[in-house]
C-alpha cells in the first residue's frame, strides 16, 4: 500500500498543494509556494512567525506585508515539488537503513541510494561509483582540501588557490597552513576571472591540489574550467572544484574538463538541504585521508547512515535538472536581462560586478553608487535579497571578494546580490524593479554626494577637513 493510500488526508502531494496555492487569491511568491506547502502540514502553534488579521508579519523586530518576493536563489533554493513527491515514501513506509542486509527495508533503501547515485553522477558525467554522499559542499570542500594534502603529506605540501573561494575553502587551506602546508592564495583580474598563465606559474613539483570555485557564489562569474583542467593535467596535479553554485545550471562534464575532486551540494539545485556529494574520480585514482571516523560507509570516506529520503531528493533534483537546464538558463538569462535593464533604464551609476560575458545568468551583482548596502536592504523588505558585504557583528567590512576584483571600498559596501530561479516570475521581477528604483532614488536624496556628483564634481577629489 502506498503511503498516499496509506494518509489520503494528511498527505497530497506536494505539486497538488501548490497547484492549489497558484490558483487561490492570495498575493503570494510563486517561489515560496513550495514552502507554504509545507508549512499547511505543519501545526500553526509551531509558526514562529506572527502575523495579524491584516497579513503584516512580525518577525525579529520587522514587519512586513506579506512574505517578501524571493530573490536570493544563491543562499538557498526552494524544494521543487517534485522532489518533496519523491522524497515522502521513504519518511513513512519505506522508512529502512540503506546500510541494513537483512531484511527489504533495507534493501529498498540501499536500491535508491544507489539510484540517487546514478541520477547525481549522470548530471556531470562521471560514473557513480565515483560519487559519495556528504553532508553538503562545506563538507565536500574539507574532504578534497584536506583530505588530499593530508594523504600525500609527505610527498606534497603546497596548495593553489584563489582569493574569491568560499570560505570553507578558505578556512581549510589556512588550517593546513597551522600544520605546516604552504598555500598560494592567487589574485584574479577585475572581472573575477583567474590568470591563467599566473595559475600554471604558481603550480611547484609540492602542489598537491589546485582548487577553483566553478561559479562563485557572490558574483556568479564561471570560470574557465576547461581550460584549468589542461593546465592541472599538463602538471600532473589534481583539480578541485567547488560546483555548489553551478551544479544544473551550468553544463559539467568531469572528463572533458579534467575535474579530479569536485562539491556538490543538494540545496542549491531544487533539491533538500543537509545533502550534498563528493565527486572523487578514479582512474586516474585520486586519494584522500576521511575525515570523519566510524562504520566506513561510502566506502570509507564518509562515514555515517546515508538519509535516503535526502538523497533520494538530492538525486531527483538532478534528474529534473538534466531534462530542464537548458530551458531554465533561457528562462533566467531573460530575466536577468529584464531586471538589469529595468533598472538602469531608471537609475544611474549602477554597476555590474564580475564578468558580464563569463557569468551564470541567475546571479546579478549590483552595486549602486551613493547608497549604503544595508541601507537599501532595510528599505526592501519586500524582497528577499542579500547584500555583497561580509558583515559581522562587531564591524562592517566590505566584501572580500569585491574587494579581490579591486572594487574601491565604498562601492563594495553599495553591493546587493539579485538570485534567480526556476520559480522567478516576470510580475516579481517588474515588481522588484519598482522597489529598487523607488529605494535609491530615496536614499539619494538623502545623500548630499550625490547632489555633488550631479553637479559635475569629482567626489575622489575632495579634501575634506576635520572640525
Amino acid at each position: 500500500m502506498t503511503p498516499k493510500a496509506m494518509f489520503p488526508k494528511l498527505l497530497p502531494s506536494a505539486a497538488g498543494l501548490v497547484r492549489r496555492i497558484f490558483l487561490s487569491s492570495r498575493p503570494l511568491s510563486s517561489s515560496s509556494a513550495a514552502s507554504l506547502a509545507t508549512a499547511e502540514l505543519s501545526s500553526p502553534h509551531t509558526n514562529s512567525v506572527d502575523a495579524d488579521e491584516e497579513g503584516i508579519i512580525t518577525m525579529k523586530g520587522v514587519r512586513i506585508s506579506g512574505r517578501p518576493i524571493y530573490l536570493d536563489m544563491q543562499a538557498t533554493t526552494p524544494v521543487d515539488p517534485r522532489v518533496v513527491d519523491a522524497m515522502l515514501p521513504f519518511y513513512l513506509a519505506r522508512f529502512g537503513n540503506p546500510h541494513s542486509r537483512t531484511h527489504l527495508y533495507g534493501w529498498e533503501s540501499e536500491e535508491a541510494v544507489e539510484s540517487a547515485r546514478t541520477q547525481v553522477a549522470a548530471l556531470v558525467g562521471a560514473n557513480p561509483k565515483e560519487i559519495f554522499f556528504t553532508s553538503g559542499a562545506t563538507e565536500s570542500n574539507n574532504i578534497s582540501v584536506k583530505g588530499v594534502m593530508r594523504f600525500y603529506r609527505d610527498k606534497k605540501r603546497h596548495v593553489v588557490t584563489t582569493q574569491t573561494e568560499h570560505k570553507c575553502v578558505l578556512d581549510s587551506c589556512r588550517h593546513l597552513q597551522q600544520e605546516g602546508f604552504d598555500v598560494t592564495y592567487l589574485p584574479v583580474r577585475s572581472d573575477g576571472l583567474v590568470d591563467l598563465e599566473r595559475l600554471a606559474s604558481a603550480i611547484r613539483p609540492d602542489t598537491g591540489l589546485v582548487s577553483v570555485m566553478a561559479v562563485n557564489n557572490e558574483i556568479g562569474v564561471v570560470q574557465p574550467l576547461e581550460e584549468i583542467g589542461k593546465i592541472c593535467k599538463e602538471k600532473g596535479v589534481p583539480f578541485h572544484t567547488d560546483a555548489a553554485q553551478a551544479l544544473g545550471k551550468i553544463p559539467i562534464d568531469v572528463e572533458r574538463m579534467g575535474i579530479g575532486l569536485m562539491s556538490l551540494s543538494g540545496h542549491k539545485i531544487y533539491g533538500p538541504k543537509g545533502v550534498g556529494a563528493l565527486y572523487l574520480r578514479r582512474r586516474p585514482r585520486i586519494r584522500v585521508e576521511p575525515q570523519m571516523s566510524g562504520g566506513g560507509q561510502e566506502r570509507g570516506i564518509r562515514s555515517g547512515t546515508v538519509p535516503t529520503p535526502l538523497v533520494v531528493g538530492f538525486g531527483k533534483a538532478c534528474e529534473i535538472a538534466m531534462k530542464e537546464m537548458e530551458y531554465d538558463g533561457r528562462r533566467i538569462a531573460a530575466l536577468h536581462e529584464r531586471l538589469l535593464k529595468g533598472i538602469r533604464e531608471k537609475l544611474d551609476r549602477v554597476v555590474v560586478n564580475g564578468s558580464i560575458e563569463h557569468r551564470y545568468a541567475g546571479n546579478l551583482n549590483l552595486s549602486f553608487a551613493f547608497v549604503e548596502g544595508e541601507s537599501l536592504l532595510m528599505g526592501l523588505q519586500a524582497v528577499a535579497v542579500s547584500s555583497g558585504s561580509a558583515c559581522t557583528s562587531a564591524s562592517l567590512e566590505p566584501s572580500y571578494v569585491l574587494r579581490a576584483l579591486g572594487v574601491d571600498e565604498d562601492m563594495a559596501h553599495t553591493s546587493i546580490r539579485f538570485g534567480i530561479g526556476r520559480f522567478t516570475t516576470e510580475a516579481e521581477i517588474d515588481h522588484t524593479i519598482k522597489f529598487i528604483v523607488h529605494t535609491v532614488k530615496k536614499l539619494r536624496d538623502m545623500s548630499p554626494l550625490y547632489e555633488l556628483d550631479k553637479e559635475g564634481v569629482d567626489i575622489q577629489k575632495i579634501k575634506w577637513s576635520q572640525h
